[in-house]
């Protein structure tokens, strides 16, 4: 693959009990980025952390924090948020009543913004507002939970996303990262990065075997987008 693909892992698959040193460790492993799943128990069925925790972990890794707010409603806690450390805020399309007005919240924080469309969301939710975007990230699960199957009808919305994102960013030099978050292994990563993604969130597929196999998770994932 000539594309560049960076490796997210999701510290919703780490162990909570030692967060801070599973960043450091999946870090020195070669993650790009650190993935950061927040959940409220309402949005999705489950309930994780808030800014309290992602301003703890910020010390722990130089790495961008890409931080998906699984919330709503969302904009209250964009600055709280984005106070704590985070580089990348990503919301769902569906978190607010105002999806133009959200994102121009997280652009006034410095921040980069990111959308993030369900199984069902189509992508034409994305249609007025593509200058505000540094990120598309397509779930390739129901969010709430780690450790679910891939779904595999989102390889044409990735694939149609792409297409979409080559045409908004031709000419202009503006970068739109196209993420995957869902059930991602070595087998599925190939599969998405043949279809467009740039940046691969992977949990039980970075986390599994325990600090010692970390980096050879990581690279499992690169080898098998080579």
């Amino acid at each position: 693959m000539t594309r560049i693909v960076r490796i997210a892992p999701s510290i919703l698959s780490a162990d909570f009990a030692r967060l801070g040193e599973e960043l450091q460790a999946v870090t020195e492993a070669g993650a790009d980025f650190i993935h950061v799943d927040v959940m409220d128990g309402h949005f999705v069925p489950n309930i994780t952390i808030g800014p309290a925790v992602v301003k703890a972990l910020r010390p722990h890794s130089a790495l961008p924090f890409d931080v998906h707010l699984m919330i709503a409603p969302v904009d209250p806690y964009v600055a709280g948020f984005a106070d704590a450390g985070s580089d990348i805020i990503t919301v769902h399309a569906e978190a607010g009543a105002h999806l133009h007005r959200t994102l121009q919240l997280v652009k006034a924080q410095g921040k980069k913004a990111g959308v993030s469309l369900n199984p069902a969301s189509p992508i034409e939710l994305l249609d007025y507002v593509w200058d505000d975007i540094d990120l598309v990230l397509v779930m390739t699960v129901n969010p709430g939970f780690g450790g679910q199957s891939f779904i595999d009808s989102q390889l044409d919305k990735i694939r149609r996303l792409r297409e979409r994102i080559e045409r908004e960013t031709a000419g202009t030099g503006r970068q739109i990262l196209l993420e995957v978050d869902g059930g991602v292994t070595p087998e599925t990563a190939r599969k998405v990065v043949m279809a467009g993604a740039d940046v691969l969130v992977a949990g039980t597929a970075t986390f599994k075997g325990g600090p010692e196999a970390y980096a050879r998770n990581i690279a499992a994932l690169r080898d098998a987008v080579c």
